[in-house]
């Protein structure tokens, strides 16, 4: 198992380039499964998850190649519908395999779903929707289990705008009979592109991007070539980064439409995200951030993929903010290992008081969740002294090259065995 070896302080300087979203590539990859002819994939992120997903696809019947920034899936020979626990243990998206099994299979078995130790995240809003649909709904042993003789459509209101849950019952519903709407929708970009992939397919999805999304149901899909969108929550971990080490990184790849509650957080900041060709980059004027307040939301809301960032941010600000995470009940792990660090944060329940100091020094801390271990690399990176990272597998599964990426720019970063 190895661990980030950081020494801080050091100016940035420089392009990051960002990866293609991990959280579109997935159901992307899913959605594939949907025909019997091959769907081509590119800008698509060298991550664990996407590896995960491959494993899962083939495990199907499913042909996987994933090349240098590019995935192919060939479901023609589609052959199970079942996704065992020893696959699907590591990572929550694999649950997207479920709809589009149906649709395709009229049946599947998956294992409930593993993934970061952020708290709970059930999927009855995706079995509840699948059942509106005409489909039966069962558990057994820790695997779902679905069956239909065939999905028509449905007038489904979901209870919370889940992510995954839209995306699920979006695919599942492109192969049903009659159209499909969903209310209450999540309005992620991520959604959007995969909306723009099924009607790349031949599918019939309209309103993606809002909170209601209609599927005409059609009788079959074909092959399609697309390009995933850019990750935004990468792109937002470097602004806040460039933030904290002067503005001397230019973020490639970042889009202004879809980092607006990062844009208005930072402008209360006292700094800006401003445009550059082909991205963003910050400015802050040569003063100091001053703390300011967030409540996680979903999108076009504060992410609570970028809250461990902020409060890095935060730790340093003038000030003290108050950070409440409204979307899981257990993100604030990265609270005590800042801390380690010399941040003054007080949490309490789902909300976190964070008062800035003047510094943080470097300190060995461990990475309990994904977006937990892009905070602790924020803050090793602008802290005085080394700090070591451990368990970063965690960082292994969103945050492609990230070493390399941050030596570019001047970070002394080293990635070295525990």
């Amino acid at each position: 198992m190895d661990k980030l070896v950081i020494d801080g302080g050091r100016p940035l300087s420089g392009t990051v380039e960002v990866s293609g979203a991990k959280n579109a590539v997935l159901p992307a990859m899913a959605a594939a499964l949907l025909s019997s002819a091959p769907v081509r994939l590119s800008n698509v992120p060298a991550l664990r998850d996407v590896e995960t997903m491959a494993r899962i696809l083939r495990n199907l019947g499913a042909r996987v190649d994933l090349g240098q920034g590019t995935a192919e899936v060939d479901s023609g020979g589609l052959s199970k519908w079942e996704a065992p626990y020893d696959l699907v243990r590591t990572m929550r998206a694999s649950v997207m395999v479920l709809g589009p099994l149906v649709a395709r299979m009229k049946r599947a078995r998956v294992s409930l779903p593993g993934g970061c130790a952020i708290g709970t995240r059930p999927i009855d809003v995706h079995l509840s929707g699948l059942a509106a649909m005409g489909a039966r709904v069962g558990m057994s042993d820790g695997y779902v289990e679905v069956e239909t003789g065939g999905l028509h459509g449905a007038a489904i209101q979901l209870k919370v705008p889940s992510v995954t849950g839209t995306e699920n019952l979006m695919m599942a519903a492109t192969l049903a009979e009659g159209a499909t709407v969903i209310s209450n929708a999540a309005r992620e970009p991520e959604v959007a592109d995969l909306a723009a992939l099924l009607n790349s397919m031949g599918a019939r999805v309209s309103g993606a991007g809002t909170d209601t999304i209609t599927i005409e149901g059609v009788s079959s899909l074909g092959g399609a070539s697309h390009g995933v969108v850019p990750d935004r929550i990468e792109a937002g971990t470097y602004l806040v980064l460039s933030l904290l080490t002067g503005n001397g990184l230019e973020v490639r790849g970042a889009r202004a439409e879809h980092l607006a509650a990062l844009a208005s957080r930072v402008a209360e900041a006292g700094g800006a995200l401003l445009p550059v060709a082909g991205g963003m980059r910050t400015s802050l004027g040569g003063g100091k951030l001053k703390s300011v307040d967030v409540v996680t939301q979903p999108y076009p809301g504060f992410p609570t993929d970028l809250q461990a960032q902020w409060m890095a941010a935060m730790a340093v600000a003038r000030g003290s903010a108050v950070i409440r995470e409204a979307i899981f009940e257990n993100r604030f792990q990265h609270a005590s290992e800042l801390a380690r660090m010399g941040a003054d944060i007080t949490v309490k329940g789902d909300t976190a008081v964070v008062r800035g100091v003047e510094a943080l020094k470097g300190a060995p801390v461990m990475v309990s969740d994904l977006r937990a271990g892009a905070s602790l690399v924020l803050a090793a990176l602008i802290a005085g002294g080394r700090t070591e990272i451990n368990r970063i597998y965690h960082l292994d599964r969103g945050y492609e090259s990230l070493v390399p990426k941050l030596k570019a720019v001047g970070a002394a970063i080293e990635r070295v065995p525990s």
